[in-house]
């Protein structure tokens, strides 16, 4: 399991458990799923009577166990049962931009079978830069047919033994997307992996889709509806109803798939100058845990109603996450209202008595997490010490009873209790549902949406197709397939480097390398810089790859690696027109040399952009597909990294220099800022109404319920009077280009400077929404503002208030202001 920790490395889960019938059946003596009809006994289990409420049918099952078979259900390679005809189930494979295979996991997802690739979908950080809320449900909805299509038609996954009585039949639990705010840039595979930086503040209603990009993205794959990251269905009398853009209600509970939300909580840090996340203890004030690293996850559980957590290897203000009963039990299913299960991280629970000492015997340490509200542990160590556990008196089975009824209750929602998979909804995908045409034509519109232009000095792009003779393509990423997926990938379906790409524009397209490996410890200037002198045009390739990002693999610097920068400003000094600079890597990089060197005429960040990126990237350069991405995060200065990232405050302190962290509170230098992204056209804004231009919220109360402090809480308020607070806001919007393009138009909430020592965000993003338009074409896009979600911040005691003041509604250019009085 890559070192045990692989599953620590994506930010929400999407668990996707289908049990498919073997052909070899008939050689074991279990049934290939649980209640099999043709079992004369499962017709006495009520577990397997259908027509019973669920919460009926788990706690049936679980009285049923034996304290032994009980704990053989606590870890992620469940054992069978082969009394009750419930075989093996392992919980676990990998699925963050399309079904991933599951290395070192027992029985997981390995394309070793009929099936040998799935399609792969650009990494996350690139697809959250489209900002489009409809293409993310395409994905999501795409990636759920795959991975179900992976369970059932793969003979090999299927069929594969396990021990002597024991065989997986398709039983995948798929790990998607990141749920974490990627603050400190420089986190490894944690930055490519993560919709991006920004939280931020809960929305009572279900129709606030627009909220910001992590909890949207994070809620459009939860829900497969407005808003998210993990994707649902919704039985109906035997069909499935929510599955759309739309949504719908859930009936029953029931689920095609169940979201598994993670990194719980404050997760950010793999291996930095020797701390790790095993041992790592994030100090983190109720201030930036209230409006930054709680509110995704409460967002996941309360809007995108997610069945399952993961919490995290590290300790927070010195309790290890998966030990803190306040965290999982008091706020996750206390406040926030979470029924469904919740997983350690891989090897997490062992670490608690290991390596960070909180625990004084392997005993206390499954007591702990237990005791907190953790139900299964990905890895042995339940398994080993539980007994122990109740023998000692430290955990009583009853402890053991709570788990397994979350546990079997998600199984029994997703129907995996339910009889024969193929008579089931969903049951008739297989392997001619795995790189189809459409979801490969979706991972190329994924790429062209998500990539960046970040600079384009004299219009040098778009390139002339019929003009532009002859192409110089240099650099170490320009024809290694690899880099395009990233990590937590499969085999992709094909792939076109950014090379391949090109070549199909300019059929006299010349290529070197430039430098050795992405690491460039060895560069041949001279050759290039003779390729780039007999050329057009250059086209330069270069950046990062997974030996620079990845898991347990922190960076220490913000540059390009080695020679890359000289090998670029040689290769530019010599060409004869300004070369174009396309960067592929998740997290920022100092470019700042090329952003200002008249010889770099075009910056194009694209990500890993997944199988079609570079097809995508060729578009791009000659003009066939408009760009219209946005950064979805900060690209810092390599000054950055003199702040630790230990450092886990959000907020800047002047008195030490601290700048803080992400677009909301950094005040230093930005190489290029959150939301920056050029097109080959311009828009112009204007708001055309707004709907309140002054906020009283003194007129909802009483004089004795305000505290006359020049704020007021928002629990205060309350829901009701939040509601009636919402207001709209409609921008008009014009492409004054010639060319037709998709366009997110972003609005921000911009804090009066006077806020600013409170804690209040520099600006905060309250909305987006995309908008197509042809060359000169104008529309109006309108967002719903709530003042108590977006105009509120934390005080330092960790509770959501409202100031006084003028605020201002930003977008583009213009800004609208927002008088408050409280």
């Amino acid at each position: 399991m890559r070192n045990n920790a692989l599953k620590a490395s994506i930010i929400c889960s999407i668990i996707l458990v289908i049990n498919a019938q073997s052909k070899t059946d008939h050689l074991h003596p279990l049934p290939p799923f649980s209640c099999d009809p043709t079992n004369p006994s499962t017709n006495t289990y009520l577990f397997c009577n259908t027509h019973l409420p669920i919460n009926k049918r788990a706690h049936d099952l679980v009285t049923r166990l034996t304290l032994e078979e009980k704990i053989s259900q606590l870890v992620n390679k469940a054992s069978a049962i082969p009394r009750l005809g419930i075989p093996y189930y392992q919980w676990w494979s990998e699925a963050l931009h399309g079904v991933a295979v599951a290395t070192g996991v027992e029985n997981g997802v390995s394309f070793n079978g009929t099936i040998k690739a799935a399609t792969s979908f650009p990494q996350v950080i690139l697809t959250a830069a489209s900002f489009d809320v409809n293409l993310w449900y395409q994905m999501a909805k795409s990636q759920t047919e795959e991975a179900i299509g992976v369970s059932l038609g793969d003979d090999d996954n299927n069929a594969e033994k396990v021990e002597e009585e024991e065989h997986i039949k398709g039983v995948f639990t798929l790990c998607k997307s990141m749920h974490q705010n990627s603050g400190s840039s420089r986190g490894g595979v944690r930055s490519d992996v993560s919709p991006g930086t920004t939280p931020h503040n809960l929305s009572d209603s279900e129709n606030e889709a627009e909220v910001d990009v992590c909890k949207t993205y994070e809620l459009v794959y939860i829900n497969l509806k407005v808003i998210g990251t993990e994707a649902r269905a919704i039985y109906n009398e035997g069909e499935a109803i929510g599955d759309s853009f739309e949504g719908g209600d859930l009936k029953d509970g029931h689920l095609k798939v169940s979201a598994c939300c993670k990194h719980f909580t404050a997760y950010d840090l793999d291996n930095w100058k020797g701390i790790d996340r095993f041992t790592f203890n994030a100090h983190v004030t109720k201030q930036d845990m209230a409006d930054t690293y709680q509110p995704p996850f409460r967002s996941c559980i309360e809007q995108g109603r997610a069945s399952g957590i993961m919490c995290a290897y590290n300790l927070v203000n010195g309790v290890p996450n998966c030990a803190d009963y306040h965290l999982l039990t008091k706020t996750a299913r206390g406040a926030w209202g979470f029924q469904g299960y919740i997983t350690s991280d891989c090897d997490a629970v062992s670490l608690i008595y290991e390596k960070q000492k909180y625990a004084k015997t392997h005993e206390d340490a499954v007591a702990d997490v237990l005791k907190a509200g953790m139900d299964v542990n990905c890895g042995s160590y339940l398994a080993n010490h539980t007994k122990s556990a109740v023998e000692k008196g430290k955990v009583s089975e009853s402890d053991i009873d709570r788990a397994l009824y979350n546990l079997f209750s998600v199984r029994m929602r997703l129907g995996l209790f339910n009889g024969i998979p193929s008579e089931l909804p969903y049951g008739n995908l297989g392997r001619n549902d795995i790189c189809t045409p459409k979801h490969q034509e979706l991972a190329l519109e994924a790429a062209r949406q998500g990539i960046v232009l970040l600079k384009n000095s004299a219009n040098l792009l778009p390139l002339s197709k019929s003009k532009t003779k002859s192409l110089a393509v240099i650099g170490p990423n320009a024809d290694v397939s690899k880099t395009l997926v990233g990590n937590y990938a499969g085999p992709p379906c094909k792939t076109i480097t950014p090379l391949e790409g090109l070549k199909s524009y300019v059929k006299n397209t010349n290529f070197h390398q430039g430098c050795d490996t992405v690491n460039c410890t060895s560069v041949d200037t001279s050759e290039a810089v003779q390729l780039a002198k007999s050329a057009d045009y250059v086209v330069l390739v270069m950046g990062l790859n997974q030996d620079r990002e990845s898991e347990q693999l922190d960076r220490e610097d913000l540059v390009l690696p080695g020679e890359q920068k000289s090998l670029i400003m040689s290769v530019a000094k010599a060409a004869k027109k300004p070369v174009v600079l396309v960067m592929l890597c998740g997290g920022p990089v100092d470019i700042s040399f090329a952003k200002n060197d008249p010889k770099i005429g075009s910056i194009i960040s694209a990500g890993y952009p997944g199988q079609a990126g570079g097809q995508a990237i060729a578009e791009i350069i000659f003009g066939d597909h408009n760009p219209g991405g946005r950064l979805p995060l900060t690209w810092y200065p390599n000054d950055f990294i003199k702040i630790p990232m230990t450092d886990m405050r959000m907020r800047p302190d002047p008195s030490s220099g601290y700048p803080g962290r992400t677009y909301r509170f950094y005040q230093g230098e930005k190489v290029f800022e959150f939301g920056h992204g050029l097109s080959y056209s311009n828009y112009s804004y204007n708001f055309v109404s707004v709907s309140q231009s002054k906020l009283d919220f003194k007129r909802l109360f009483t004089a004795d319920k305000l505290e006359n402090s020049g704020y007021i809480s928002v629990s205060k308020i309350g829901l009701e009077s939040c509601e009636k607070a919402k207001f709209s806001a409609t921008v008009g919007v014009k492409n004054e280009g010639e060319m037709a393009g998709k366009h997110p138009v972003l609005l921000f909430l911009r804090h009066d400077h006077q806020h600013e020592h409170h804690g209040s965000p520099i600006k905060q993003l309250i909305g987006f929404k995309i908008v197509s338009l042809n060359a000169n074409e104008k529309a109006s896009v309108e967002f719903q503002v709530n003042p108590c979600d977006h105009f509120s911040r934390a005080n330092e005691d960790g509770m959501l208030v409202v100031e006084s003041g003028d605020q201002f509604l930003v977008v583009g250019d213009q800004q609208y202001p927002i008088i408050i009085d409280v």
